[in-house]
């Protein structure tokens, strides 16, 4: 049984932080890239960031570079963003998402049609 299970949104003021884990089973960690999407109401569903951990490669959108980190926790087969100096346009719902490394291109690690299996998402509210 695949599952990817978020924690760790919330209620945070502009400038605040958060930690964002998701819980990861049913499949082998190494074969995959996670990553983490957001997606707010009436917008496209987006990349914010993936970490493969195989290799430890993490990659970032531009709008989230600096802000935030990704690591995994590769005995745990869990993956936690650090979300800090948190803005109100990163409100938005985020999803945990898992895909095959070996069939992405690098290029596309942060394409969401990539991925297989989806997380149930977890709401971050960022206040001005």
């Amino acid at each position: 049984e695949v599952q990817l299970v978020e924690s760790g949104g919330g209620l945070v003021q502009t400038g605040g932080s958060l930690r964002l884990s998701c819980a990861a089973s049913g499949f082998r960690f190494d074969d995959y890239a996670i990553g983490w999407f957001r997606q707010a109401p009436g917008k496209e569903r987006e990349g914010v960031s993936c970490i493969t951990p195989r290799n430890g490669n993490r990659y970032y959108a531009e709008s989230v570079k600096g802000r935030f980190t990704i690591s995994s926790d590769n005995a745990k087969n869990t993956v936690t963003l650090q979300m800090n100096s948190l803005k109100p346009d990163d409100t938005a719902t985020y999803y945990c998402a898992a895909g095959p490394v070996d069939f992405i291109a690098r290029m596309r690690l942060l394409a969401k049609d990539e991925y297989t299996f989806w997380g149930q998402g977890t709401q971050v509210t960022v206040s001005s």
